[in-house]
């Protein structure tokens, strides 16, 4: 395995890419970050990172250390500074936008979150065929025609589809989302999504995550 300097000495990293292991680590950290900030927690340590996160808090200064100094010992981390300096490493600083398809309760749950406001995601566009909800509120937008696609992604600069639409119309939608320039999709459909190898998919599924997570438990 090939290690880039900037990272640090025997840090995971393939050519200038993070490991999946890693980056996925980071992302949890950057949950937990986000969380705290929002309760008011300007300092978190590892140990109770360790706890929210169920990674070894030696794993995760180890995991920090390799991108700098960013913690004292007995004192902790500074929430606002690691959240900004995990997004860099991510690179995920900055705001992005995100087409929304389908107007359901999930379209509407996941159109009325704060989550993607937390980390920079914006959702400017939601789609729906169903004329009964074209022109209806969710969330900050209101429900537009799916004809208009094309038109919304380039205006607003639409970096992200997801996808809250039945298993039945999600390869359409991933098409016409790769058609018009978009090379991120999240998935909630249950579909088996076929995409491009430029087009990254990541399918959410709640049952396989739990059976991930009963799995560990019982370890």
């Amino acid at each position: 395995m090939a290690v880039d300097s900037r990272f640090g000495d025997g840090h995971e990293s393939v050519g200038d890419r993070l490991t999946v292991g890693l980056a996925a680590r980071l992302s949890r950290y950057l949950q937990v970050l986000t969380q705290a900030r929002k309760v008011g927690k300007e300092r978190i340590s590892s140990q109770e990172m360790s706890e929210y996160t169920n990674i070894n808090a030696t794993q995760i200064r180890r995991d920090l250390s390799g991108f700098g100094r960013f913690g004292k010992r007995g004192v902790g981390y500074e929430s606002d500074r690691l959240i900004v300096e995990i997004r860099k490493i991510l690179r995920t600083q900055g705001q992005y936008n995100i087409a929304l398809f389908g107007a359901g309760r999930l379209g509407q749950a996941v159109a009325s979150s704060g989550v993607f406001a937390d980390h920079g995601f914006t959702v400017v566009a939601v789609f729906d065929i169903d004329q009964s909800k074209v022109g209806q509120p969710i969330g900050s937008c209101f429900v537009s025609e799916y004809s208009d696609v094309p038109s919304v992604i380039s205006e607003e600069n639409v970096t992200i589809g997801v996808l809250a639409v039945p298993a039945g119309a999600a390869q359409r939608v991933a098409d016409d989302l790769t058609q018009n320039g978009v090379r991120i999709i999240f998935n909630y459909s249950e579909a088996l999504l076929n995409a491009s190898p430029d087009v990254t998919v990541h399918n959410s599924n709640p049952a396989a995550e739990l059976l991930h997570a009963l799995y560990f438990s019982l370890a």
